[in-house]
């Protein structure tokens, strides 16, 4: 079954490739050619951050012109931005933090998401509301590995995609973490590469990505 044509769970998400890139889009002509790179690489969970006034355009456009991409919305921050994301085409959500409203709305309107949390009780309350796959936000400045090794006894049934800080050379020290599925990573679209158009670096960053052990 192809990628776009089942429902996708956040852990679907998750287990995907060892990292799920965080995309900051300036321009709507990048997106296309940015998502077509990261798909040759073999990285097809696109993270779109709703950090720019044409994030919504660029999610429009990725989920009508390259089908083998999944389209995902992060900085969801409120019940509105869940909503527009869905509506833009976004298959799966993630919020730099968590309430109730949000997690409840993506239930509500069956956008699978991954809540960021920094603190045992964020945990908590994100799990008493149904979910057991977090995003750890911002992973390296609020503990990093240490954090996340003590969380592995009182949360031992949670799985979690650290974000933040997360780069090339310290993902495998994260993704060696038994509660660890996936990492987030900006590194995979620098601003400066898709500025210049040079989409086959993207696909070469996206190849090496996919390889990291977990």
């Amino acid at each position: 079954m192809a990628v776009n044509d089942k429902k996708l769970t956040a852990l679907d998400v998750m287990l995907d490739q060892p990292v799920i890139p965080v995309i900051v889009l300036n321009e709507v002509a990048h997106a296309v050619p940015m998502a077509r790179a990261l798909v040759a690489g073999g990285i097809r969970m696109l993270e779109i951050t709703l950090r720019t006034p044409v994030a919504l355009d660029c999610m429009r456009v990725i989920a009508d012109e390259v089908p083998e991409a999944v389209v995902g919305a992060g900085t969801i921050r409120n019940v509105a931005d869940a909503k527009a994301a869905l509506a833009a085409g976004a298959r799966f959500g993630v919020s730099p933090g968590y309430t109730s409203a949000i997690g409840k709305t993506c239930q509500d309107i069956g956008l699978p998401l991954l809540p960021g949390i920094a603190t045992g009780s964020e945990i908590m309350q994100a799990q008493e509301d149904g979910y057991t796959e977090l995003k750890f936000f911002p992973a390296m400045q609020a503990g990093g590995p240490n954090l996340l090794k003590a969380w592995a006894g009182p949360f031992a049934d949670i799985k979690f995609c650290p974000t933040g800080g997360v780069s090339p050379e310290n993902a495998p020290t994260l993704l060696a973490l038994p509660n660890v599925v996936v990492v987030g990573g900006s590194w995979l679209t620098p601003a400066t590469v898709m500025a210049r158009g040079e989409w086959a670096e993207i696909t070469e960053m996206a190849a090496e990505a996919c390889k990291l052990a977990r």
